[in-house]
């Protein structure tokens, strides 16, 4: 085990200057886009590189913390098989390496998408570093570090493809997998209150969207309407959905109380709405038994929502979803980092990068056109309709963009938030 500044260190050598564009041009020599993959793979399957001739040893950091992960409940690099129950034995970037060489193997070698598999490779690796913030040093200083990291991933010396705008979301990203033993969130959790209110906050905005989302798809296809059973089954995200939403709630009241602008206060009051739709009363009503750990957050949450209910509402309203107009609540699906591969997928079979991240489409808020928001959700649907899980039976898309069940996502929300 590496000190994690020792980490960051090795991947900031990789990640800045001309080192993968000398990795992309020395693979692209090979006579075919499969062979100049396969050539990738190797590489990212030891986690060892050349790149200008200078060896980039990344192996004595990546396999320690990734074992360390393992131990404590996350598979952070690799994705689970559902049908033969089990964890895949190689990396999620390697996989879907596999299924671009299946379809354009025999082209000639694309550089662009050759830059754009290996960024993925290295947002795979700053995401695990996402979960070791608490190893060594200061979880603060560590988390800016990582944002320094993630800006350089996502800077001129990339494929231009962005992932996340933000560290934080790396940590959603790299422990939103399926996991048959739920036993490393409450840690996680645990450790993710001791960071500044600043981090946290980041955090809290993208948990609160996208355990939104999350759990609507599993009313809507898993769970079947049934509110009950999804709260059963998700005794993990509750306690991390109640966190998010009572830190989004002490933000509102810090900008309430600052007289920030309403159109300040719009990317919590959206994250706030999206964490509420898919179980309202869970946090504003009688507490089901799924939030029983939780219940100074809840708590907490329900009478600071009760003191400024109607100005909430009124900004509740600001979100409504509207004709023409992109809305993460029409955004559903089973798994967020599901989401980061499905935009990776598409660029890489384009050979062109999305600039649109995860936290654009859980907020809606870009610095993009308004239209390729919209673009990548329809986007991702389409891929999955064609691509669907069998759910309680029935073959589905675990990423729908529908702006009908997002209007009827907010109605019945604004309803029960009205009782």
């Amino acid at each position: 085990m590496i000190p994690f500044d020792d980490a960051c260190s090795v991947l900031d050598s990789a990640l800045r200057g001309s080192a993968r564009r000398d990795i992309v041009a020395d693979v692209a020599a090979s006579g075919t886009f499969g062979k100049a993959l396969l050539r990738l793979r190797d590489a990212m399957r030891s986690d060892i590189w050349m790149a200008g001739g200078q060896p980039l040893d990344l192996h004595k950091f990546v396999k320690p913390y990734d074992r360390l992960t393992r131990a404590e409940g996350f598979h952070v690099l690799h994705d689970w098989d559902g049908i033969a129950d089990k964890v895949n034995d190689d990396t999620i970037p390697v996989d879907v390496l596999h299924y671009l060489r299946d379809k354009r193997g025999e082209e000639p070698p694309d550089r662009r998408s050759l830059a754009i598999m290996l960024d993925y490779y290295y947002a795979h690796l700053l995401a695990l570093l996402s979960v070791r913030l608490w190893d060594s040093g200061d979880a603060d200083a560590n988390l800016d570090r990582l944002n320094g990291l993630l800006a350089a991933l996502q800077g001129p010396d990339g494929s231009g493809h962005r992932f996340a705008s933000d560290a934080e979301t790396l940590l959603l990203i790299a422990t939103s997998h399926f996991e048959l033993q739920e036993v490393g969130y409450d840690r996680l959790l645990a450790r993710v209150r001791t960071l500044n209110h600043v981090h946290r906050t980041n955090i809290a905005i993208g948990h609160a969207a996208s355990m939104g989302s999350h759990l609507r798809f599993g009313f809507e296809a898993t769970y079947g309407r049934d509110t009950v059973k999804m709260r059963d089954d998700n005794v993990a995200d509750y306690p991390w959905l109640c966190f998010a939403l009572v830190s989004v709630m002490r933000e509102y009241q810090r900008l309430r109380g600052a007289g920030a602008s309403t159109l300040d206060r719009a990317p919590i009051v959206g994250a706030m709405l999206n964490g509420l739709s898919p179980d309202a009363r869970a946090f504003v009503g009688a507490a089901p038994s799924a939030l029983a750990s939780s219940e100074a957050d809840r708590s907490e949450f329900r009478d600071a929502f009760q003191q400024c209910r109607e100005e909430l509402l009124a900004e509740f309203e600001s979100q409504r979803p509207a004709s023409g107009r992109y809305s993460p609540l029409a955004f559903f699906f089973n798994f967020s980092h599901n989401v980061v591969k499905g935009t990776v997928v598409d660029a890489l079979l384009r050979g062109e990068p999305w600039r649109v991240t995860l936290n654009d489409l859980l907020s809606g808020a870009s610095d993009q056109p308004p239209e390729s928001t919209a673009a990548l959700a329809t986007t991702l649907m389409t891929y999955a309709r064609h691509n669907p899980n069998r759910i309680r039976g029935r073959l589905m898309p675990v990423i729908v963009y529908d702006p009908a069940a997002g209007r009827r996502a907010f109605a019945i929300a604004m309803k029960k938030l009205r009782e």
